[in-house]
């Protein structure tokens, strides 16, 4: 009988191990799906996280289209060569976030799970100086490399994202 028990323990632990690693974006869609309902209104807020300014500067809000947990196989992250975070220019910051989530090296590639969330903009602010250029997805009018414009749709993890403010 102990022989069985062993025998199915290590089965399933070989499948479990097969199986693609929760993101806790993933973990959120599992345990609070009702949070991101269609409909729901959402905010992506940057900003703020200084000594005298705490409150997130700039935000965009909107109301969930879609949300969903899908199966991604991380790779390794884009790098500039010779250039920290801080130096890339807008186009390569823009490229390695599209990236992400990504590893460090090729032996660090694996299938992980994701929770997506599609929302529908409304309302957004965002920075327009020169040194917020690599600094997150909200600048001078554009998330990412997208013009903002009220009605898109546009996708984020759902941990990235939080209930709207009345």
């Amino acid at each position: 009988m102990r022989l069985l028990f062993l025998f199915l323990l290590s089965a399933a632990g070989s499948v479990m191990a097969g199986d693609p690693a929760l993101r806790p974006s993933a973990s959120l869609l599992f345990k609070h799906p009702e949070v991101l309902r269609a409909g729901t209104c959402v905010s992506y807020e940057e900003g703020g996280a200084g000594w005298i300014a705490t409150a997130p500067l700039f935000y965009l809000r909107g109301e969930v289209v879609a949300a969903g947990v899908q199966t991604r196989h991380l790779k390794v992250c884009p790098q500039v060569p010779g250039k920290q975070m801080a130096q890339y220019s807008r186009e390569e910051f823009v490229r390695y976030v599209y990236a992400n989530p990504c590893v460090s090296s090729v032996k660090l590639e694996r299938d992980v799970q994701i929770g997506m969330v599609r929302l529908r903009v409304s309302e957004w602010e965002t920075p327009h100086e020169r040194k917020a250029e690599n600094a997150g997805r909200l600048y001078r009018g554009m998330f990412l490399d997208k013009k903002l414009e009220k009605g898109m749709e546009i996708e984020l993890e759902a941990d990235l994202l939080g209930m709207c403010q009345s």
